[in-house]
């Protein structure tokens, strides 16, 4: 066997001649030596399913076994670390800790894997993560808010990955008490639900990290009459990086102390749901922070301050908040960034999210920056499938890359792979699988993990029945020239665009016409709105077209996602008049 039956690859690794045979139940027992019985129980749990029918006899004493797990701190490779020994007489496993035993057993069972479920190979191996914390963050609020379902599904394929952190990037997605108005068309996640999911999570040895916007992103909140009064910019007008003004107002007014009541409301019914003690409030691309708003109005606190010193004043406060809450606070750094003469006075116990989604994004500059400054930090790429339609598979590949290595390089205490819904969050789930694998490989342990079979591993952890295709889907933005954050084909849809599509694009274009029916609905989906994209503007919509692609894309989306946010969603696709067809 090779190393590639294991995934993510291991550190160190020897196969050896021969299998180790699964014996029938009456003589498989399994031993438990040095763990109490909480920390076996994920091990444990994830042992039986993957044995089935056929249950072994758990021990924690010493007795006659053929496999054997021995809690062994200090003697392995660190934290998270296991070492394997498998030979024909049976399987020994030691682990440094609760999570080095969980990811042991799922090593286990990705050698039991399809054909061989009856046999392990005979190998020797050692295993431990590159980042102490491997997380994914989910945008859930725009637009899509996924089911119970679709997030349990995701949580095990989190878990057989290595994951241990999960972000759900909440809005006004939460059934905040007292604030109907907001959520009320939104299928909020309830308080249980976000409970239930703290604990699916906690048994996969995953932590469930409370995630709540609290300065900018806050336009479903400020476009309401009661809590307009809260924004810096009240009547809109901020200017954008790329260009024009933004027409709504979405960033709170940090000098304003009802701003700070309104925040303290929102964490203490949020924060009691979750069991972690970490808190991801945000914070980032507070564009109405412009030197225009009600924060440097004459008389303002902020008179006479530039607009970093006045970011850094709101930040302070908010870090103040959330310690008087017994956590400890994560922030997006795009904006102290644009003040470096600040970093180093960011509040002690904060860490940075660095997030960056280009292949060309100067990771290497702002990890240095954050690691001479002392200030901990995570590195956050992105999958790349956000304002794309089906990725943008080579930039997910370097921008991931890219942020490993220079996290690696300037000690990142974690790695957080981001998957955004921009613009309507049209693209299904399976569009970011490529990123949850490769992320997930190169995050654990990049040196063996950097370059593998991407589509056979796509078939094998998460089976979509069109994975080739997804691949060479998701490559087609390169076929124009280049454009920061986005395809040009989803502009083609989004802003109702003619493309000026090359010669390569209408061969690869027809190529995937000329290819068999799609096998699946999601795949006649993504085949959709290719059509869609390379169909002129002007004859895009009929109304038999308007009308099978908006049954279609309510189907796709039902079958993952709460209705609420279909409708918002479903307008940024079709167009509701004729006036963007002009």
């Amino acid at each position: 066997m090779t190393s590639a039956q294991l995934f993510p690859a291991p550190r160190k690794f020897r196969p050896l001649d021969g299998c180790f045979r699964i014996p029938a139940p009456d003589g498989f027992d399994v031993c438990w030596t040095g763990f109490s019985s909480p920390d076996v129980l994920p091990a444990k749990q994830a042992f039986d399913t993957l044995f089935g029918s056929r249950l072994p006899r758990h021990t924690f004493a010493d007795a006659r076994h053929k496999v054997a797990f021995r809690f062994r701190r200090g003697r392995v490779l660190g934290p998270q670390s296991f070492r394997l020994r498998i030979r024909p007489d049976g399987a020994r496993v030691e682990a440094e800790d609760r999570a080095g035993l969980f990811y042991a057993v799922q090593a286990l069972r990705s050698l039991c894997a399809g054909k061989a479920a009856d046999r392990m190979p005979c190998l020797t191996a050692e295993d431990a993560p590159d980042f102490p914390v491997r997380g994914l963050m989910l945008d859930v609020s725009r637009d899509k808010v996924p089911t119970m379902r679709t997030l349990f599904t995701l949580i095990d394929l989190l878990a057989s990955l290595r994951y241990n952190q999960l972000q759900l990037y909440i809005e006004h997605t939460f059934a905040y008490p007292g604030h109907e108005e907001i959520w009320q068309n939104a299928s909020p996640f309830t308080p249980e639900e976000i409970r239930v999911l703290d604990a699916y999570c906690a048994a996969r040895c995953i932590e469930l990290v409370p995630n709540q916007n609290s300065f900018g992103h806050l336009e479903r909140w400020l476009a309401h009459p009661r809590y307009r009064p809260l924004a810096e910019l009240p009547g809109g007008g901020a200017p954008l990086p790329w260009g024009g003004t933004r027409a709504y107002c979405s960033a709170l007014c940090p000098t304003d102390s009802r701003s700070l009541d309104f925040l303290c409301g929102l964490y203490d019914a949020l924060l009691p749901n979750f069991s972690s003690c970490r808190f991801n409030v945000g914070c980032d691309e507070t564009f109405d922070l412009c030197g225009k708003g009600r924060s440097f109005a004459p008389g303002s606190p902020g008179e006479g301050k530039d607009t970093g010193r006045v970011y850094l004043d709101f930040l302070k406060q908010v870090h103040h908040l959330v310690t008087e809450r017994g956590r400890e606070m994560m922030c997006w750094g795009d904006i102290i960034l644009h003040h470096p003469e600040l970093v180093p006075e960011l509040p002690e116990g904060l860490t940075v999210l660095e997030w960056g989604y280009e292949a060309n994004h100067p990771f290497e500059e702002h990890t240095q920056l954050f690691r001479k400054s002392g200030v901990p930090f995570y590195v956050c790429p992105g999958t790349s499938s956000w304002r794309s339609l089906f990725g943008r598979h080579t930039n997910m590949i370097a921008n991931i890359e890219s942020a490993a290595r220079h996290g690696r390089d300037n000690g990142a205490a974690g790695f957080l792979l981001t998957d955004w819904g921009d613009e309507g969050h049209w693209q299904p789930l399976a569009v970011s699988y490529p990123a949850y694998l490769y992320a997930g490989a190169v995050s654990w342990c990049a040196e063996t993990n950097r370059r593998f079979d991407l589509c056979a591993t796509l078939c094998r952890f998460c089976p979509i029945g069109y994975e080739r295709e997804l691949l060479r889907l998701a490559d087609l933005y390169r076929l124009f020239p280049p454009i920061g954050n986005a395809s040009p084909l989803f502009n083609a849809l989004r802003f109702n665009k003619p493309l000026a599509p090359s010669p390569a694009f209408q061969r690869a274009y027809r190529r995937f016409l000329e290819r068999p029916e799609a096998g699946t609905e999601t795949q006649a989906y993504l085949r959709k709105l290719l059509k869609l994209a390379a169909t002129p503007a002007e004859y895009r919509w009929s109304k038999s077209e308007r009308a099978a692609t908006e049954t279609l894309f309510r189907h796709i989306w039902l079958n993952e996602n709460r209705p609420g946010g279909l409708s918002d969603s479903l307008a940024k696709l079709i167009p509701r008049s004729n006036e963007r067809l002009r």
